[in-house]
């Protein structure tokens, strides 16, 4: 199995996006996934990030503009959801020109109360409409060779959508213009904590999976908590997997030594498949 893997920019040492990209490509990595919060971007961001593949051999293969306002696509508060919207947006004007995935969730905040005894949430009819109209918007705006993604996070960060079977059936939902931009992440700390079947969840996707994020049961460096990545990479590679896979996660002890020894890891599960 070809292993294509990146890393999230704020896990790797170095002043600038470009020092950043060096050390990955010297650790062998061939991707970055780059967060700015929304209130610090510059445009010369922009121009560094497009010449980064010529430059370093890295590519930014996922982009994200974070802000106070992400995660907040469904709030109850309309004035709220209008606010967030252009976020994603630029996220995706951006992401065109790079030629990246960017990514949406249900909502992305800590939930309160804790839903502690109340697991797999099913969205109310009204609030599935709303939601598969912005995914339409967001799929919409895409250009040729970015992807809006969905993600499906854990119950204690969002209220619906927590499972690759329910964020894939209403992607099904979503008129084909829109569809063909998007598509979901498989992010197996998430997954870890609502699936109950990794493979079969991966199975069940399949080609809907266009970008994969990294991190085990416990959020830390795959190798370091209880999942079973061969299985995952096996599961991976019978739908036809190609994509990036991103390291978001932390990462114990000095970051070199801890991005050298999951890059290894990983490889060798990957070149044994």
């Amino acid at each position: 199995m070809k292993l294509k893997l990146s890393a999230t920019n704020q896990m790797v040492p170095g002043n600038t996006l470009t020092e950043k990209a060096e050390v990955l490509s010297k650790l062998g990595y061939s991707g970055m996934a780059v967060f700015i919060d929304g209130p610090d971007w510059k445009d010369e961001y922009l121009t560094e990030m497009q010449g980064l593949e010529a430059k370093t051999g890295v590519k930014v293969c996922e982009f994200v503009l974070t802000a106070d306002l992400y995660g907040r696509l469904m709030d109850p508060d309309p004035k709220v959801r209008d606010a967030a919207l252009p976020y994603y947006l630029r996220s995706i004007e951006i992401a065109n020109k790079l030629g990246a995935i960017t990514e949406f969730e249900y909502e992305y905040r800590a939930q309160d109360p804790l839903p502690l005894f109340d697991p797999y949430k099913t969205m109310p009819k009204e609030e599935e409409e709303r939601f598969i109209g912005i995914a339409n918007k967001l799929g919409r705006a895409c250009e040729d060779g970015a992807f809006m993604l969905l993600e499906a996070c854990n119950r204690y960060e969002t209220k619906y959508l927590t499972t690759m079977e329910v964020c894939t059936d209403v992607l099904k939902k979503t008129e084909p213009d829109a569809a063909k931009h998007l598509g979901l992440i498989a992010d197996f700390f998430h997954l870890a904590l609502e699936e109950n079947d990794l493979r079969e969840c991966v199975l069940y996707a399949g080609d809907w999976i266009k970008h994969v994020h990294l991190g085990d049961h416990n959020r830390l460096q795959p190798g370091y908590g209880h999942t079973d990545w061969k299985t995952v990479f096996k599961a991976l590679n019978e739908i036809g997997f190609d994509g990036y896979m991103n390291l978001e996660c932390g990462l114990i002890g000095e970051k070199i030594d801890a991005l050298t020894e999951v890059h290894d890891y990983l490889k060798g599960i990957a070149d044994s498949i």
